[in-house]
């Protein structure tokens, strides 16, 4: 399984990707994804659902959910992945829930809209197609509780950090809850994403950080306190360490304009 870091920990993050023929193995990330087939015929296996999608059907897969994408023959593909923070209400409507089935239908006009995200920079508008596209999945979708693979040790520490990052989720109290060592659980979180458990704590914090510091008022100390530092110092200190600038300055940076496109990306690169 691949942990794919570019598409997670991000707050406001766009990327479209286009191509032909794509074979990707089984990977998970933190964020949405709607894997579009403009042609042929693609099959994509969401927690071990296989649905084969063709002629602008579509598959939305939600945030930690493992998955994958096979062609046999020839497809064109269109795949757009975004952040959980953009369409927040439905994020914290579906984070104990998984959709009995990941395929659904969208009409021309949010294919079209979706490949010309390039030529938008709306902030407001980009929300409101990724709110539009979340609500006509919802409309026909049916839900079950999704409960982790206890077996699957990674998704684990992925939900215990989203639960308690706002207090105490040192790898003391991971151990604590999983029954693992701290050592192990240390040297296996490394290993499988490529970043240490701490770092990633770090940036998972400093995420939600971002998005309240775009679309609250809160001051920076509450900020800080909501997201789990101890104190203002350890809060700037690790932010300009991860985002390269000052909360403040973030603040204003992006309050002005926060949608970050990456288009044109190769498929190999997701």
């Amino acid at each position: 399984m691949l942990y794919q870091t570019q598409h997670s920990i991000t707050t406001d993050k766009v990327t479209l990707e286009a191509g032909n023929d794509l074979n990707f193995p089984d990977h998970i990330h933190n964020s949405f994804e709607i894997i579009i087939a403009m042609e042929g015929e693609m099959e994509v296996t969401v927690l071990g659902n296989k649905h084969i999608v063709r002629g602008n059907e579509c598959v939305l897969v939600f945030p930690y959910h493992l998955h994958q994408i096979k062609t046999e023959n020839h497809a064109k593909h269109a795949i757009l992945i975004f952040s959980p923070h953009l369409v927040r209400a439905f994020t914290k409507k579906i984070e104990t829930q998984a959709p009995k089935s990941n395929k659904f239908v969208l009409d021309e006009f949010y294919i079209d809209k979706i490949t010309k995200l390039d030529k938008e920079k709306n902030p407001i508008v980009l929300k409101g197609l990724l709110y539009s596209i979340c609500a006509e999945f919802d409309k026909t979708a049916e839900y079950v509780a999704f409960k982790s693979n206890k077996q699957d040790l990674l998704l684990e520490i992925f939900n215990f950090v989203s639960k308690n990052y706002k207090t105490n989720c040192s790898l003391y109290e991971l151990s604590k809850e999983t029954s693992y060592s701290y050592v192990y659980l240390s040297k296996h979180f490394s290993k499988s994403t490529g970043v240490s458990y701490t770092e990633y704590v770090s940036r998972f914090r400093i995420s939600e950080a971002c998005y309240l510091l775009v679309n609250t008022s809160n001051t920076m100390v509450e900020i800080a306190y909501e997201c789990g530092f101890e104190c203002l110092r350890s809060f700037n200190r690790s932010f300009k360490s991860i985002i390269g600038i000052s909360p403040s300055e973030y603040r204003k940076q992006r309050t002005e304009k926060y949608i970050n496109f990456s288009l044109g990306a190769k498929p190999e690169s997701r």
